[in-house]
């Protein structure tokens, strides 16, 4: 028998500055499966994570609040913390960046990189806020777009005509802090010279560590050429001051994965069967693996191997990178109750049920996950309830009644169970590969032919014959003990099922290795009823919850000037004839696609009768997955001047409202409308 395997397993750091909600959960929910399918097996498989508690947005929100940004990431921690143990994510350790081992581990690395001429030093001008007396992130700049003239624009990008600029290049620019007047000031940054393993990157990003999806993107990058990375921010800023330098800080993507490390190192602390250096030295044999968010692969796939390697220290075996979350096929929506926070839900549904329709959905790609909820209520009902638990229910009470909850000896279906072990060693691959989808199916498959055999042998008609006493007991005892197998499999995926399956079935905490035998003259416990079907009033109560969790958060209005909400103004008034000569047309969306090189546009050709347009709009944010787009009918202003952009002519101009970011929602005719249709 082999020697258990020792594995390091992270998710992504959630970030301290708000609730966690159901597209947080989908990663650490897909971790916590593989990390217990892993220990389910006997391998030492650790679990760590954090709180990414850094960064000007926690300071600010803190200011705001009126309290410390430590006694913010505090509270924060407690509620993340909470919401990760009620959806069973079995951290072995979950800390905070914001911590003694991550100050150390951070400027180690952070010293290790420039005494090996890692480090460059230059001058840089960005706009400074007089009031606050802090240099502005683009998010933090608002002005007129340049190309465009709309006002209330973002320091990068502007949502309305798409047109990506530098900051600088803003109108009227505004401080979105103070509403103050920026001034350009110079300051002095560190960068982290990456281009100087551009080598290496290139070798290891094609190594298999990275799924070929996300290899052949980060292949983009490294064609195009990779650029020094700025790791610094001036004071004020919540972090760590870099060593040797007053005022100057880590930028909060510096210390993040150094997170990992801490996170771990503070458990060493704590577990004297750990040794740090086993896990993390360049000659490690260890297994190190990250489970991410296709959004943040430059950081994970670039800037944190080449780190590592600049440093010293050991590369990740592999990085594991998952699509976006949707619901009910488009993005997550707080006006149509479908922005769920993890606490929301648990108040409304039990988390296994959760657990297993992310387990039945989520393959090894990078495929956006769509949450149904129409077919998440049908398909825990039917799998759950209506196969898995079906079976210990159709059998535990003949059991009781007619031998005492004794199972007798015997096997009354050898081709049964013998497809049960075969199917084992298919299960586990799929556990592996995170094919979470595929081990499902095969279980379900399981469970449907123990279900058929249960049918047919019919215990409930034998029971009422003369001297078929033994065979009901016979065929009862070897439903118990599929159901036994089938909890075995699922068990990675729901645990608070296994473990009241163990109570009933009387038995220890099951291991995989357990498939291998069956009970025999083994005495049960009562049996209690293990799930109940899911109503689906809980599911709309859950939506209406979230509708009221933005109505009682947030409002219509953004935060402007000195932090007041202030509505926004209306444009200045047109006449009628200057409205008739807009031409709306019904447009019929053939195709959605990214534009390369663009943060938030999506390019769309588009059928509006006669001809096909192209045109660029700035909605990337509110649709992720641009294809769920396709098919779908729009309107757009058909007699818009083509405009010529950095990534080609935009023909056009598509209809959307909402405040902008994930709120974005295209506006569709009524049902009927054709392809061309003029609206009037």
């Amino acid at each position: 028998m082999s020697e258990p395997r020792k594995i390091l397993v992270t998710s992504a750091l959630p970030y301290a500055n708000g609730s966690i909600h159901l597209g947080h959960m989908l990663e650490y929910i897909q971790t916590d499966m593989w990390v217990r399918f892993q220990k389910h097996r006997g391998n030492q498989c650790i679990y760590v994570c954090a709180d990414d508690a850094h960064g000007s947005a926690i300071m600010l929100r803190a200011e705001k609040e009126g309290i410390t940004p430590e006694q913010l990431i505090a509270n924060v921690k407690a509620e993340h913390s909470a919401d990760f143990a009620d959806f069973l994510v079995d951290f072995d350790n979950f800390h905070s960046t914001h911590s003694d081992e991550n100050r150390e581990l951070s400027s180690m690395i952070y010293t290790r990189l420039r005494d090996a001429g890692h480090i460059a030093t230059r001058s840089i001008t960005q706009y400074f806020d007089p009031e606050k007396q802090m240099f502005l992130a683009d998010r933090f700049i608002k002005g007129t777009c340049p190309k465009c003239g709309t006002e209330d624009q973002y320091g990068d990008n502007c949502e309305k005509c798409g047109a990506t600029y530098a900051p600088t290049d803003l109108k009227n620019p505004k401080s979105a802090i103070s509403g103050a007047t920026p001034v350009l000031k110079e300051s002095q940054h560190f960068f982290f010279k990456l281009p100087d393993f551009d080598a290496m990157l290139k070798s290891w990003t094609r190594s298999g560590t990275l799924q070929e999806a996300v290899a052949n993107k980060i292949a983009e990058w490294l064609d195009a050429g990779l650029q020094q990375w700025d790791i610094s921010r001036d004071a004020p800023y919540f972090g760590f001051e870099i060593p040797g330098e007053p005022g100057k800080y880590f930028y909060v993507w510096l210390d993040a994965p150094i997170g990992y490390m801490a996170s771990f190192k503070n458990l060493c602390a704590r577990r004297p069967d750990l040794d740090f250096d086993a896990y993390w030295a360049k000659d490690s044999t260890a297994e190190l693996y990250h489970f991410i968010g296709k959004d943040i692969v430059n950081f994970h796939a670039l800037f944190w191997p080449a780190m590592l390697e600049g440093a010293g220290f050991r590369k990740p075996t592999g990085i594991n990178v998952h699509g976006y979350l949707t619901v009910n096929g488009q993005k997550m929506s707080k006006s149509r109750g479908t922005f769920i926070k993890a606490r929301t839900y648990l108040d409304n549904l039990p988390p296994e049920y959760l657990r297993y329709y992310y387990a039945a959905k989520l393959s090894r790609g990078v495929d956006d996950l769509d949450l149904n909820l129409e077919d998440f209520v049908q398909k825990v009902n039917s799998d759950l309830i209506g196969k898995v638990v079906n079976i210990a229910s159709r059998c535990a009470g003949f059991i009781h009644k007619g031998n005492a909850g004794v199972l007798v000896a015997g096997n009354a279906a050898p081709e049964l169970t013998d497809a049960f072990l075969v199917a084992a060693p298919g299960i586990a691959e799929a556990y592996e590969a995170r094919d979470f989808a595929r081990a499902m199916r095969e279980i379900m498959g399981l469970a449907d032919r123990a279900n058929a055999y249960i049918a047919d042998k019919a215990p409930w008609s034998l029971a009422k014959q003369e001297g078929k006493q033994d065979e009901v007991q016979a065929v009862c005892a070897l439903g118990i003990n599929l159901f036994r197998q089938l909890v075995i499999f699922l068990k990675p995926v729901l645990p608070l099922l296994a473990a009241d399956a163990e109570n009933f079935l009387n038995v220890a905490p099951l291991t995989w290795d357990d498939h291998l035998t069956l009970l025999s003259d083994h005495r049960l416990n009562p049996f209690l009823p293990l799930m109940t079907r899911i109503d689906p009033v809980k599911v709309q109560a859950m939506s209406d919850a979230s509708k009221e969790d933005l109505t009682a958060s947030d409002t219509s209005a953004a935060p402007q000037g000195n932090g007041e909400l202030l509505k926004e103004p209306l444009a200045a008034e047109i006449d009628f004839d200057a409205f008739a000569a807009v031409d709306l047309r019904v447009a019929l969306i053939l195709k959605a696609e990214h534009v390369d090189g663009a943060d938030k546009l999506l390019r769309l050709t588009l059928d509006i009768g006669d001809e096909q347009r192209n045109v660029f709009s700035g909605i990337k944010s509110a649709y992720p997955n641009p294809a769920e787009l396709e098919g779908r009918l729009t309107m757009m202003i058909a007699n818009l001047k083509p405009r010529k952009m950095r990534f080609g002519i935009s023909e056009g101009m598509v209809m959307a409202a909402g405040p902008g970011g994930e709120e974005i929602y295209l506006l569709s005719p009524d049902s009927g409308a054709k392809p061309g249709q003029r609206i009037k």
